[in-house]
């Protein structure tokens, strides 16, 4: 689907949809505890239905009990179960759910087939195989798919703390379900402690403690423990409000209503953040603790005329769903931006107003939403291809967008 936006302000109030983040590490603790959960406010983006999905292979079961509620029917795992077969998983473009999968398979069936659509099975999995090797443990990945066979054990698990979250977190949630105590050490400092936060809290609210006694460059302790059922409402993401904000420091009055203030979510740094980029003079903002917020911070800089902007630490962006450094570069030249990438950095010079043009999303749901952001700012229409990537993650985007003001036609 293509959309090809009219110019003009949006206004009004929105509450940004649930936390895709938060609600991955919901369901899987849900999953995998003894008895029923209930996770609320819950947003079916094709993100989250992939972890459902996978979970449902492990031997999980959901049901919608209300249009954002649902019921789960956890497995009560506790430690390792060989089968013959290995389970298979779909992990549709979700890099969370593969990577979150990876090891609680592991723990859970002996191991599973895991497969993906875009360019979800070309993103590294390398901090894992180092550890598979150590541990003896088969994996073998061939034309877009992984397969992972043996034992998880109990013992230490070294991790470079400048890689993903994702593999963190699938181990912290992997590791309480074995029969022995271990500890993941970070080799490096970490770069997305907040996400970690974020697990940490869902599993605490499963009743799972991990204790992580010295600071954040210390290691985890992760003894065995079950799963205790849950009963929590998903937050509003912050990182999708980081859209909203990036509206109003381009002229809209969007109002943002719904958010914790007291969040764990890293991407409440948007706040600070967006206060800054209102500021005048040259702003260097650290984004290697909230990659998300790139597009959007990048393209309040682009308006801030006169004044310069660097976002640094973002080599990760380029292994999300798009290399983000390279589209979003590519894309807001398209629309007459200032904007240079470097390895791990965006170097934006403010300019006054962008023009209208084609753009693609590139099969990328935060490239999307910047573009039609962008889009408010604009002197002629703005048009996005594959603009339904949003569903990725924000599947009701373009109704919310009309409904603060925004005017559209799609193309099938």
């Amino acid at each position: 689907m293509d959309i090809t936006i009219t110019p003009k302000k949006l206004s009004g109030p929105i509450t940004p949809p649930p936390s895709k983040s938060q609600a991955h590490r919901l369901i899987i603790t849900a999953c995998l505890g003894a008895g029923v959960s209930r996770i609320s406010n819950l947003n079916f983006s094709q993100d989250i239905r992939a972890t459902l999905f996978c979970m449902e292979q492990l031997g999980a079961r959901w049901e919608q009990t209300d249009g954002d509620t649902i019921q789960v029917t956890g497995i009560g795992a506790r430690k390792s179960k060989s089968d013959s077969r290995l389970p298979r998983f779909d992990c549709g473009e979700s890099g969370s759910t593969l990577r979150f999968l990876i090891p609680i398979a592991l723990a859970v069936a002996g191991g599973g087939v895991f497969t993906g659509r875009g360019r979800l099975m070309e993103r590294p999995q390398q901090p894992y195989f180092d550890l598979f090797d150590e541990k003896g443990i088969f994996y073998e990945q061939r034309d877009g798919v992984l397969t992972v066979r043996g034992e998880l054990t109990p013992g230490d698990y070294a991790l470079p703390g400048n890689v993903s979250s994702q593999f963190f977190t699938g181990l912290l949630c992997a590791l309480p379900l074995l029969d022995g105590p271990s500890r993941i050490y970070p080799t490096t400092a970490l770069e997305s402690w907040d996400y970690i936060a974020m697990t940490m809290d869902a599993l605490m609210g499963a009743g799972v403690v991990v204790t992580e006694p010295h600071g954040e460059s210390g290691c985890f302790h992760v003894s065995p423990q079950a799963y205790s059922p849950i009963d929590r409402a998903v937050e509003a993401d912050w990182s999708q409000a980081g859209f909203y904000y990036a509206a109003n420091g381009l002229g809209n009055s969007v109002k943002i209503l719904g958010m914790n203030a007291g969040s764990v979510q890293g991407d409440k740094i948007i706040c600070p953040y967006y206060a800054r980029l209102c500021g005048g003079g040259p702003v260097e903002l650290d984004v290697s603790q909230c990659p998300d917020l790139v597009p959007p911070l990048a393209l309040h800089a682009a308006l801030r005329a006169g004044e310069s902007t660097r976002l640094v630490g973002a080599a990760r962006l380029r292994i999300k769903e798009s290399d983000r450094l390279a589209t979003v570069t590519s894309e807001l030249r398209r629309l007459g931006a200032d904007i240079e990438e470097g390895p791990d950095f965006l170097s934006i010079r403010g300019i006054a107003a962008l023009t209208g043009g084609d753009t693609d999303s590139h099969n990328d749901h935060r490239i999307a939403m910047m573009l039609a952001m962008a889009a408010t700012r604009t002197s002629g229409s703005v048009t996005i291809r594959d603009a339904g990537a949003v569903a990725k993650s924000y599947p009701d985007f373009w109704s919310d967008y009309a409904r603060l003001g925004g005017v559209f036609t799609r193309t099938e």
